[in-house]
């Protein structure tokens, strides 16, 4: 019996198979090979095309199936992690009716700010734990604001995960966890949120059927199940964002316990059993996976935008072509501090932690006499550790003090440089696993489909790399107060 994951990424899809009776992946693959393109057609903007998902979806699929390593047709579970926030509109024959709006997109800070502000006196922070920011339901109002040809045609909107199962199934449905990271969750009222959708005026016919994150979303169309040569048993039973599906996937469900994934975005994600929210918004509380009415599991989550896409810019631009291997020996060559450059990762947009501002990234302190690509590349690593940090504090003063963090070996976690100034600069160990988003999206299948009955069986195979130590803590401390001196100054 075999549980496929598809994670729905930025810059590409990501799937695994793996085997529910020994716990064991027997392949993964994405597609395509070169990153993604983000399409920004004024400055703040980010959209993707959802038909391009669903494209990439089933060649990262046929990928895989084509390794000749297993039975398609034993695939009987499948789960699905995405990119978190976004918005997909459809209509009623469930065709897109304009590009994704995605999680990096910045259009709607002002609207959700206006809408903050307005829901203060109703303790909208108290009840939904969160700003609307730049969410899924401002970006929904966005649209109905901007775009009203379109609004009048939108049957349901969706984030990301729900657009993929619905190609996958012909269902339209979602789930608390998801609605909650769009801002459309009520904590106290426990449904889904009439405050904000009657501010913005939006319908509630609009939003999609509301299941456990856990639960049977559809069984494969036949046409569908055909052309990826899987079984039409088998059924979609796991929906999850990218970050709390990091979490599952590290096995990290309990109070207390933290998550971090470096991709293209960089996270924090703590899971707290207390309604935390912080009094500016600048770190975010969702559903948890395994969140309930009767046993609150709430994730705790700092984001940083501009990380592992940081770090892809300044190795294409410096002629790298993306070469992480090369960039990581050399930059190791160079000193803690890059000899005095350095780099505040923060050219992706509107970034939450730092109160919505577009602060852009800055190369300081550049000698042409002294300094090579060797020492951009090491400032920006030691740059996005110092944007972790920094996020880090915020967390400690909500009350998150983790005691050792947990991270999948993956993206810049691959980078000593980087595992050592995360560590150092944080001052907690890290352990690191042998996991990976679209592997948690296969073992939450398991666990929605009730074929593993128990977490013990579903993380039986969880292997831990890793545990990296603090070093030289005194050191980027000392580093890191001139970094963050020339972003107060850009503040």
């Amino acid at each position: 019996m075999l549980l496929l994951g598809i994670d729905l990424g930025t810059s590409s899809i990501k799937v695994s198979i793996i085997d529910a009776v020994t716990n064991e992946k027997l392949v993964s693959c994405s597609y395509p090979d070169e990153e993604a393109a983000i399409i920004s057609l004024n400055p703040g903007w980010a959209e993707q095309d959802p038909e391009l998902w669903w494209k990439h979806t089933k060649l990262a699929i046929k990928k895989a199936n084509a390794s000749g390593l297993y039975n398609p047709s034993d695939i009987k579970a499948i789960g699905i992690a995405y990119q978190m926030h976004g918005l997909v509109v459809i209509d009623k024959d469930q065709r897109v009716l304009r590009n994704a709006i995605i999680w990096c997109d910045s259009r709607a800070v002002e609207l959700g700010q206006e809408a903050f502000i307005k829901l203060s006196e109703q303790r909208f922070l108290n009840t939904h734990l969160n700003s609307p920011g730049n969410f899924t339901a401002s970006k929904l109002a966005w649209v109905k604001q901007n775009e009203p040809l379109v609004y009048e045609k939108i049957y349901k909107f969706m984030l990301p995960g729900d657009y993929i199962s619905m190609r996958l199934t012909g269902e339209v449905n979602t789930n608390i966890s998801s609605l909650s990271e769009g801002i459309l969750w009520d904590f106290e009222r426990q449904q889904i949120s009439d405050t904000l959708l009657e501010f913005y005026g939006i319908d509630r016919s609009l939003v999609p059927s509301i299941q456990p994150v856990f639960s049977n979303y559809g069984a494969l169309q036949s046409e569908i199940a055909a052309d990826l040569g899987l079984s039409e048993q088998a059924i979609v039973c796991y929906k999850s964002g990218d970050q709390p599906n990091n979490a599952l996937s590290l096995n990290v469900f309990d109070p207390g316990e933290v998550a971090a994934t470096a991709g293209t975005s960089g996270v924090i994600y703590a899971v707290s059993d207390q309604r935390t929210h912080d009094p500016q918004s600048r770190v975010n509380t969702f559903a948890h996976v395994n969140h309930a009415s009767a046993i609150e599991r709430l994730g705790v989550l700092l984001c940083i935008n501009g990380t592992g896409i940081q770090n892809s810019w300044i190795s294409q631009i410096t002629g790298n072509k993306n070469d992480y291997e090369r960039m990581n020996a050399e930059a190791s060559q160079i000193t803690i501090g890059a000899d005095g450059v350095r780099i505040l990762p923060f050219g992706n947009g509107a970034e939450r932690m730092l109160n919505n501002k577009t602060v852009g990234a800055h190369i300081e302190n550049l000698d042409f006499l002294r300094h090579g690509a060797a020492h951009l590349w090491r400032a920006s690593q030691e740059g996005i550790a110092f944007a972790f940090r920094y996020g880090l504090d915020l967390l400690r003063a909500n009350g998150i003090t983790p005691q050792v963090i947990k991270a999948g070996h993956a993206n810049l976690f691959l980078s000593p440089v980087f595992q050592e100034a995360f560590a150092g600069i944080t001052d907690t160990p890290v352990e690191l696993y042998d996991n990976d988003g679209s592997v948690g999206a296969a073992l939450g299948a398991g666990l929605g489909s009730g074929i593993f009955s128990n977490r013990e069986e579903a993380f039986k195979g969880l292997k831990k790399y890793k545990t990296i130590i603090p070093q030289h803590t005194s050191r980027y401390e000392q580093v890191y107060g001139s970094w963050k001196k020339i972003l107060e100054e850009k503040l």
